[in-house]
């Protein structure tokens, strides 16, 4: 378990940096250059993730709490409406005139639909402890940014196309979600 906590801290710890202290990442960025601040961060990140997914396989774990759910249509729509979001942060959609930080809500919810059809240790570290990174996130940019612009509307395409990637994207998670993480995503097995 040591190994998938230190993971989430490095990758946690890596990501607050520039919320928490926008000063030291400007620092950083002007003393090495943008590109090259970027592609550490980027290494860093990548490191992280490394290490939590054999941090993932190598942790015993054990039940916390029986979850209330066992998959289904409504982990699912929770997931899907994720991976919306996930996609509108890097996109002009509408869906961002109503969600100030896309990505971090698209980690929470994932977080919480997973620990509503999980209760063991492993699980809670994971994703509880992704989830708690992703409202630490939130709150800093906030406190970061200042007040909350909302963007200008744009074409309902936009968003449908949104839609269709995310739905895309949802599908083959669905389909490869044993084969990549060991785990049907509905129900038992």
């Amino acid at each position: 378990m040591a190994l998938l906590i230190a993971g989430l801290l490095l990758f946690t710890l890596v990501h607050l940096l520039p919320a928490a202290s926008p000063a030291t990442r400007d620092e950083l960025a002007g003393r090495f250059g943008e590109n090259q601040y970027r592609g550490v961060f980027s290494a860093v990140i990548l490191a992280s993730l490394v290490v939590i997914v054999f941090g993932w396989k190598a942790a015993s774990t054990s039940g916390i709490y029986a979850p209330p759910f066992d998959g289904g249509p409504i982990i699912s729509a929770v997931i899907f409406f994720a991976f919306v979001l996930f996609v509108a942060s890097k996109a002009r959609t509408n869906y961002r005139r109503f969600v100030r930080h896309p990505q971090m809500m698209a980690v929470i919810l994932w977080s919480v639909a997973h620990l509503l059809v999980t209760g063991d240790s492993r699980s809670l570290v994971l994703f509880g402890g992704l989830g708690i990174w992703a409202v630490l996130e939130i709150i800093l940019c906030n406190k970061r940014d200042g007040e909350w612009r909302k963007p200008d509307v744009v074409p309902f395409s936009s968003d449908m196309i949104v839609a269709v990637i995310a739905g895309v994207a949802f599908a083959i998670f669905f389909y490869l979600h044993k084969a990549l993480f060991g785990v049907l995503p509905y129900g038992s097995g």
